[in-house]
């Protein structure tokens, strides 16, 4: 047979996990490479959730999907409306490569219908950054909370008043990403962060980052403190135990079937029934946690005229602008784990310009 037949008989074995590294390995400059590598590797592992490993598999659906998953992940501001559409444009060329590679017959990425959900960019205008009387109202309510739990003034649980303490400080302390907390069902390598993952004593948290590496952020004293109170109420049995366990029933029975092959004992109650078997639950996810910070928003009487709430992805902008203001630039890029201080310039390039029209006015004085 010629390449060209060898190439399509092939098709069905290749994954796109393999097209993604071919694609990858045949681009001449390695900054594209480091550039894209990261998105389409992510596009593959989006690929591996939604059932399509292989390449030939890939329909204007899955793309469609992608499409949403992206602007979901807009909307939840852990990328600019900019970001998303590129890291499309990036799967828009592998796709490409892939058909003139004898991949795919056609392009599932170039059709009106694939595009259909991608959040339109209309700048930064609207990306939130959390005020700082509306953190420190957040923050005061959260801490008021855990004390009418222990007194039993509100129906909310010991547990869950600590928890959502623990959240709220985390994200306002520690420039975390909410992806980075919670779990994502649509991606198998975002579980969640373990109690395993902290380190009190080196003040450090590891999560998997947006580089889809394991990276550690810095823990300052509210963070650990918040932390070390919520272990003390849960005692979480192993290391492996979610920090942030959903509370979902259902998706407990199902973890403790998965394990076991067995149904557990009805007349127990189902955490007490994971914790004897020290089989940890699944995560809080991702739109869990979007509940929590709207429900707690709501109750701490912070008001938007837009209805929106305070958001994950706000309190991390809301730390770097801190402290990109008083001067700190290289201790923003650390805490907001940049990989340049290019990119922290930029992502506060507003505060850069106010910076310098006032150096203007004070040389003209």
């Amino acid at each position: 047979m010629s390449g060209s037949t060898d190439r399509r008989a092939a098709r069905g074995g290749t994954t796109v996990e393999e097209a993604v590294s071919r694609y990858l390995g045949s681009l001449d400059s390695g900054g594209s490479r480091s550039t894209m590598r990261s998105p389409l590797n992510e596009f593959a592992n989006f690929c591996d959730g939604e059932g399509v490993q292989q390449i030939d598999a890939l329909e204007t659906n899955t793309l469609r999907e992608y499409g949403m998953y992206l602007r979901e992940r807009a909307i939840d501001q852990e990328l600019a409306a900019s970001t998303a559409n590129t890291y499309f444009n990036y799967v828009r060329a592998f796709l490409s490569f892939c058909v003139r590679d004898e991949l795919l017959d056609t392009n599932p990425a170039n059709t009106q219908r694939a595009e259909e959900f991608l959040p339109e960019d209309k700048g930064d205008r609207n990306r939130q950054f959390w005020d700082p009387e509306d953190r420190q109202q957040l923050i005061n309510y959260v801490t008021e909370r855990v004390d009418m739990a222990l007194e039993g003034t509100i129906d909310v649980s010991r547990k869950i008043a600590y928890r959502d303490r623990a959240i709220v400080v985390l994200l306002a302390d520690a420039g975390v990403r909410g992806a980075e907390l919670f779990r994502d069902p649509r991606d198998d390598a975002r579980n969640g962060v373990t109690w395993g993952d902290v380190d009190l004593e080196n003040h450090s948290l590891e999560v998997f980052g947006k580089s889809r590496q394991y990276e550690r952020v810095g823990l300052p004293s509210a963070a650990r403190e918040a932390l070390e109170r919520y272990r003390r109420v849960v005692e979480p049995p192993t290391d492996a135990w979610p920090i942030f366990p959903t509370g979902h029933a259902p998706s407990k029975y199902a973890v403790y079937r998965e394990v076991t092959g067995e149904d557990p004992d009805k007349n127990v109650d189902i955490d007490d029934v994971l914790r004897t078997a020290e089989i940890p639950p699944p995560a809080l996810t991702k739109a869990g946690g979007r509940s929590v910070m709207k429900r707690l928003t709501k109750e701490a009487g912070i008001d938007f005229e837009d209805g929106s709430y305070l958001k994950p992805h706000g309190a991390r902008r809301a730390l770097g602008a801190e402290l990109y203001k008083k001067g700190h630039s290289e201790l923003a890029q650390s805490a907001l784990r940049h990989k340049s201080i290019e990119t922290t310039h930029e992502s506060y390039s507003d505060i850069q310009a106010k910076d310098v029209a006032e150096g203007i006015d004070e040389v003209r004085e």
